[in-house]
Parts: C-alpha cells; structure tokens; sequence
C-alpha cells in the first residue's frame, strides 16, 4: 500500500527552495528602509540597521543574547535531511556572531498531503543538529500550509564586548571562506535530476555540517568582521560587508573554492531564480576583472543554504586559523573604499580579479 510521503516528493511541492527562497534583498531592504524607526535602546547592540546575522540584547555587562529566526521550503526529498539542513542553517547565523547556541524553537508549516511520519522525521532531523550544537529545543509552532517549511528560533550568548559583526573589517585584513559555493546550483540540479551521485553527497555534506567548529576554530583571535554565506550568495552578503565596513573587497576568484560540477552546470543554465535577485542586488557595486568567466561569476551570486563563514582578519591571525580549520580558504583581502570617478557612479565595494 502506498503512503503518503511514498506519493509525494517533498521538492515537487516547492517553487523555491532553500534559501533561494529568500526575498530578493532590492525588495527586501526597500521595505525595511521606510518602516518607522524604534527609539533607541542602549541595550540593544546590533538590530537590522547593517543587514547583521542575528541581533544582540546586552543583558549585563559579561552577557550578549543573540537571537535569530530562519526558515525555508526544503532543497531535498528526505525529510530528516531537510530538517538537518534547516535547523544547521538557522543556527549558523549564532555562529556567525561569535555566539553559543542555548535554546531553540521549531517553526513548520505542514501540507495535509504529507503523511504525519515525514512531519516527525523533520523535526528528527533539527532535533540532531540542536543536540550537536550543544542546545536544547523547547517548543515551537505548526500551521497547516500546502508547501512545507521548516526552521527555526534561536537564541545564543556571548561576551557582549566579543560579539562579532559584519561592519569591523579593516584595510589590510585577508578573507577567509570555510566552505565551498555551489549549494544553490547543486539544489537545483538535483531537483531537476541532473546532479551526480558525488555532487548529491558534497552538497548534503556541506550543508549539514554546522559552523560550530568554524566559529571554535578562531577562539582567542582577532575577528574584525563576520557572516555567514547563505541567500544572497557571497557577493551579496560581502557587499553587505563592506558597505557597512566603509571598505572594499578584492575576492580573487581562483582560489574560492567550489563544489563538485557546479560550473559545468552553471555553464547550462541549471542555477536557481534567487541567483538574479542577488545579480540584481549587488551587481552596481561589483566589478569583474574581463578575464572571470561567466559560469564562475553566476557561482559567485548563487544562493547558499547553511553556507560558510565569511571572515575579516589580520594575516598572521588568518594563519593561526587556516591551521586550526582545514576547510578554510584564504579567498580575498580588504582595501579602503573605492571613490567613483563621477558622482553618476556607483560606489564600487567588491572587486572580482
């Protein structure tokens, strides 16, 4: 006898997925930018202002609460690693600020068409990365959706004098990327049917792999600035970087490092809609170097699901923690803020060589 979640594709269900599902960040920011302004708090040390990860409420002196909500429809069939990969995508962003994950809740919305076992095996699935992040889930809310969502609300601490952000990169920093771009494309790939055994594995494998260790990894370091790679792709969320940086980044893009296929795949057309709304978004602020290719640059602008971290340090520290991270690649370096040359130009914050 046939099952429900026999019968259903949990990817069939779905336009978008992953964080390709995310607003286009144009739309997103109009919205944000004309909504009234609260007064302000001391105690609130980082809001949405400068796009941040997660945002950071001073408790006491020796303690920061950072708190960050994500979700999204799933990028994959198996419900326990569509749930993996949601809640290790939800707890990057405490990651990203140099946090410690405590408690969690669950966010799902569930379609009547699905059998009751996938809803649990979900919630399985986050409920593994939770315990491997060293917190605990404590609740949630379900509603009654015809496309499945999942993620969830989390909340961390840190040293509110220690948190990281992504407005601290310096002239003369490098940039250090901990894994690998292509999760968008290799998404879209394997919803189309296209994507290799080895790819299917690579993907999977990164974006179950929680940022824990890579924010352990530079523990007694000098951080300037942090983010995590997800929706808007490594130039989106670098723009992001060094426009509230007042900097520009140079990413050399021979050296970041990619999935397996992904620029054969890019070379076909196989990359997913949020990959224009990131094009679209940072594109004015981004110079190519003529010699990068255009697969390699369409890599570039594609979303990630529980992506890497994106870090700003000195060279000695980045030294020290390309030591203590094997997967971290040296991918760029920070120079001061480009002046256009007219006041018709836009202001360039990422060059691509």
């Amino acid at each position: 006898m046939e099952t429900k979640d026999e019968a259903v594709r949990l990817t069939s269900l779905v336009k978008t997925s992953g964080c390709a599902a995310k607003l286009a960040p144009s739309l997103l920011r109009s919205v944000l930018d004309e909504l009234p302004k609260f007064e302000p708090d001391g105690r609130l040390l980082v809001g949405f202002e400068s796009a941040d990860d997660a945002l950071v409420y001073k408790i006491d002196e020796r303690t920061g609460m950072i708190q960050t909500v994500d979700f999204f429809p799933p990028m994959v069939d198996d419900p326990f690693v569509f749930g993996q990969v949601a809640a290790a995508n939800a707890l990057s962003d405490i990651y990203a600020m140099g946090g410690t994950p405590a408690v969690a809740m669950n966010l799902l919305c569930f379609p009547s068409c699905l059998d009751i076992s996938v809803m649990q095996r979900i919630l399985e699935g986050g409920y593994s990365k939770v315990k491997e992040a060293g917190a605990i889930v404590a609740g949630g809310h379900t509603i009654a959706d015809p496309t499945p969502k999942y993620g969830l609300c989390v909340t961390g601490f840190a040293d509110p004098t220690r948190v990281w952000r992504n407005t601290g990169a310096r002239p003369g920093d490098v940039l250090v990327l901990t894994k690998p771009l292509g999760a968008g494309i290799l998404n879209t790939a394997i919803k189309a049917d296209m994507a290799s055994d080895d790819a299917k594995q690579a993907v999977i494998g990164w974006m179950t792999t929680l940022n824990r260790a890579a924010k352990e990894a530079a523990e007694g370091l000098d951080v300037h600035a942090c983010t995590d790679i997800t929706g808007f792709g490594l130039l989106g969320h670098g723009l992001e970087m060094a426009q509230g940086s007042s900097v520009t980044l140079v990413i050399d893009s021979t050296e970041v490092p990619l999935m397996p296929d992904v620029l054969e795949l890019a070379s076909m057309g196989i990359i997913p809609e949020g990959m224009y709304n990131n094009r679209d978004f940072a594109g004015p602020h981004v110079r190519f170097d003529p010699s990068v290719p255009q697969n390699l640059i369409d890599v570039l602008y594609d979303p990630q699901t529980s992506g890497g971290l994106l870090l700003s340090m000195a060279a000695d520290e980045a030294d020290i923690y390309e030591r203590r991270m094997p997967s971290a690649v040296r991918i760029g370096r920070v120079e001061g803020a480009t002046v256009p040359r007219t006041a018709a130009q836009e202001k360039v914050h990422v060059r691509v060589l």
